[in-house]
This record gives structure tokens, C-alpha cells and sequence, in this order.
């Protein structure tokens, strides 16, 4: 486990949050150092002290000697510098939606430690983003409220645009290049590499920003993507109607020595080789109705029998 120093703004954080937070650190390693900064004299902040008793954070008392300068921030960037030099980290929690933290993350992260922020929707991208993960406190707040999204059993036309419109196009778009840029050569990626590949390149990525508590919940519920088990793991690929002509082709060409294959021998084939297919994401009700559907020429039907009628393009 990932040894961490959580370092709290209490002017730019509120008590509500501290406690969710907290469960949030525990999934990324043990809150070695837990310390929050702030001026104590201060009545705006007499309530926090409850919640640094039942959490066993250490106050760090910081006089304001100006009037509408946030010296917190420098006594904060001063213990993280020698907690940095101490050398007894693997990463550190920045609790804050103070942009002025930016420089402080990224000194972090070019000594090889993880860092984590912690803030609210409105935090610069700056600090974002010079993060390595950054989580939304507003999330942690309702998580408790909040459960997975249920998939249906069924899929239709109007779930399947309900559905799109949860995810906006940038992060549609990312979600599409970490599948591309992971995935073999059957176009399946795992999800896994998929999940590392987003918060890499887009650090505040949140599944509970579209009501999901995982990214498999949300990538099943998407309607976007075939998925399969392989043993505990999940692998993902884009949803194309393409894909699954050319799966009937191949069946065509394994089962066929003139060319025609019965539709029953196609279908077995399928089920052999994609066992986990779900045909219903296409919008048919069976196998021989989606291969039926096939349009476009890209297949001959005579009868009980099918071969291909042009090739599909690679």
C-alpha cells in the first residue's frame, strides 16, 4: 500500500467533505500524515474541531498577517517540501480548490510521487491537471446516496440515445481512442488499460460525474461498446454493425466449400467463437434476424443459405 501525506486547506475546503475524502484516500494506500492547515484563532473554522478528533488530523495553526492574503497556502507548500525530502512517501492528497497549489503538484510529480487533489467542480484546470487523479468532492458527498445505474435486459432505439447524451463528446471521444489504442488485433481492449489510459490524459475523470460508481457500469450502460468476460476480466470493444459482418463472413468461408453455408451452420459458428455476443445491442432479437439484416450486399440469402456477396473493407 502507497504510504500518503493528506495536507487539507481548511479555507478552501469544508468540513462535510473531510470524512468522505478520507474513504476516498483509503482505496489509493494508508493517510500516513494527515494535517490540515489553517488559522485557528479564526471563529469561521471553531467547527472543525470534532471532525479532526474522529479523524485524527493534526491542526496546523497559520496567523493571517494580512488582511486578504491566504498565508495557509505557504505554511502548507513548506511542510509538503519537507515531508518530499523526508523520503518516507509514495504520494501525496492535496485537499483544496486553490489553483495556487499548481506549481506544488507539479514539483511533486517530477520527484516520481503520485498526487492526488481533492476539490470542488469549480477548481482551476490547472490544478486539475497538474494531478495526477483529480477527484471531485462533490461526488464523494451524494456517493453514499448513490448506487449503480441498473442495465436493462432489453436494448432500444430511445434507451440507446438517452444513454449517449449521459456522455459528453470529448470524453465519448477519449473513451473511443483508450479502446483504440489498448485493443487487439479483434479490436478488444481490457478495461483495465482502458480505465489508466483516461485518468492519464484527463485526470478528473469521474465515472459518479454520470452516476455511475465504476467505469464498467458505465460502459455497459452506454449501449456504446460490446463487452466480455475473460476469466474476472472485462474487455471492451467499439459497438459496429461492421464488426459483425464480418464475423457471419468468416463463418461463411470456415463452414462453405462452394460458397453457400446454411444459416444454421453460421450461427453455430458465431456462438463459438463470441459466446458472450449480445445481438440485442444491434437492435435485433436473434442471431438469424441480424444476419437477415444484413444490408448493403454485403451477403447473398437464398433461402436456408447465405455467401458472401462482396467483401468487407479492411
Amino acid at each position: 500500500m502507497q504510504k500518503l501525506a493528506v495536507l487539507i486547506d481548511a479555507d478552501n475546503s469544508s468540513i462535510s467533505s473531510i470524512g468522505p475524502i478520507l474513504e476516498e484516500i483509503a482505496k489509493y494506500g494508508i493517510a500516513s500524515v494527515k494535517r490540515v492547515y489553517g488559522d485557528w484563532s479564526n471563529d469561521s473554522l471553531k467547527n472543525w474541531r470534532d471532525i479532526l478528533l474522529l479523524n485524527a488530523i493534526t491542526p496546523v495553526q497559520q496567523f493571517a498577517y494580512t488582511v486578504g492574503k491566504d498565508a495557509t497556502d505557504m505554511i502548507l507548500i513548506i511542510d509538503a517540501m519537507d515531508l518530499l525530502y523526508s523520503g518516507s512517501l509514495d504520494g501525496f492528497c492535496i485537499v483544496s480548490s486553490d489553483s495556487d497549489f499548481t506549481p506544488l503538484a507539479s514539483r511533486i510529480r517530477e520527484s516520481g510521487l503520485n498526487v492526488y487533489g481533492f476539490g470542488k467542480k469549480s477548481t482551476p484546470d490547472a490544478f486539475k491537471k497538474a494531478c495526477d487523479k483529480f477527484i471531485f468532492i462533490e461526488n464523494l458527498i451524494t456517493d453514499n446516496l448513490a448506487s449503480d445505474k441498473k442495465i436493462e435486459a432489453t436494448s432500444t432505439t430511445n434507451k440507446n440515445q438517452n444513454d449517449i447524451n449521459d456522455l459528453d463528446k470529448p470524453t465519448l471521444n477519449l473513451i473511443y481512442k483508450a479502446v483504440k489504442d489498448n485493443a487487439d488485433d479483434s479490436g478488444w481492449a481490457y478495461l483495465g488499460n482502458v480505465g489508466t489510459y483516461i485518468s492519464t490524459v484527463k485526470p478528473d475523470f469521474d465515472t459518479r460525474n454520470y452516476g455511475y460508481a465504476k467505469l464498467s457500469g458505465l460502459i455497459q450502460a452506454s449501449s456504446l461498446f460490446e463487452t466480455k468476460l475473460r476469466g474476472s476480466q472485462l474487455f471492451l470493444r467499439k459497438l459496429s454493425f461492421g464488426t459483425f459482418v464480418k464475423l457471419v463472413h468468416k463463418a461463411i468461408a470456415n463452414s462453405s466449400s462452394n460458397e453457400w453455408a446454411e444459416i444454421d451452420t453460421v450461427i453455430e459458428f458465431i456462438m463459438t467463437k463470441e459466446p458472450d455476443l449480445s445481438i440485442k445491442n444491434y437492435g435485433f432479437n436473434n442471431l438469424k434476424e441480424a444476419i437477415l439484416g444484413i444490408t448493403h450486399g454485403w451477403i447473398e440469402i437464398n433461402k436456408t443459405k447465405i455467401k458472401i456477396g462482396r467483401p468487407m473493407p479492411n
